[in-house]
């Protein structure tokens, strides 16, 4: 287990930006359960965002983010998930533009940390007409804690793409926070922030900044379903200026119980 978190640690050197509309979600520390395979729908609209071609990179403005992701877990700690990205942008119809492949791994209980700890490596392309970074990896750590009805959980992501427009060879700092409070066992409430700041050792102008706030509401109203969803307002002028997300994912136990 110590040596998997090892290797993905080293993958620091190759990491990618954040998913941006593709995905939005704050990772929790957990994997999911051996032997059960989670199929997620990632639906996120641009109700108001870019207008314009920057770089060869169509507009975002009314476009539609329709990803699947497919995890599966391969041990009580580790797991491997798949990533379909697609994409309507008016004028240009749906397109398939790109798929990731994302191995995540959780510190087990037995080790009784204060917090939960995780960390994500994604790996993966996208068409150079919808994103600036068509092939590269992330790294994401994953730290969360449970309070009594309140959840907290950051993702310092650290994303690097070797192939695109204007190639960095530093580590971009794109840090996720999330924050609820469980209303009862079936739904809660909360926030979710999405930064990407650039390069770590020199950041964007703020302007050039993206940051975004998500009010959210986790439901579970059937231990086979999750669903998240909710609306984004951007904060900065390179952030889309108001998005609204939909995850609604599925479990599928593939393994016979014994009584």
């Amino acid at each position: 287990m110590k040596s998997l978190l090892v290797v993905l640690c080293c993958l620091t050197f190759i990491t990618l930006h954040a998913q941006e509309n593709y995905e939005i979600q704050v990772y929790g520390s957990s994997t999911m359960t051996k032997g059960q395979t989670m199929f997620e729908l990632h639906s996120n609209y641009t109700l108001n965002g870019n207008m314009d071609l920057i770089n060869g990179v169509l507009p975002s403005n009314h476009s539609i983010h329709e990803t699947v992701e497919i995890t599966h877990g391969i041990t009580d700690n580790f797991e491997l998930g798949f990533y379909l990205f697609t994409n309507y942008t008016p004028n240009h119809g749906w397109r398939i533009i790109g798929s990731h492949f994302r191995p995540r791994i959780a510190a087990p209980e037995k080790w009784n940390l204060p917090v939960g700890l995780g960390l994500s490596a994604e790996i993966g392309w996208q068409n150079q007409e919808y994103a600036p970074e068509t092939f590269g990896m992330e790294l994401r750590p994953i730290i969360d804690k449970t309070i009594g009805k309140f959840y907290f959980c950051f993702n310092p992501v650290l994303g690097f793409a070797f192939q695109g427009i204007d190639i960095n060879n530093t580590p971009a700092f794109a840090p996720n926070i999330k924050s609820s409070y469980s209303v009862n066992a079936r739904f809660s409430a909360g926030l979710e922030y999405y930064g990407d700041l650039g390069p770590l050792n020199q950041f964007e102008k703020l302007p050039q900044q993206n940051h975004a706030i998500f009010a959210v509401a986790d439901l579970y109203l059937d231990p086979k379903w999750e669903v998240n969803f909710g609306p984004g307002f951007g904060l900065t002028n390179a952030t889309d200026h108001l998005v609204f997300k939909l995850i609604v994912g599925r479990k599928i136990s593939w393994l016979k119980k014994h009584v």
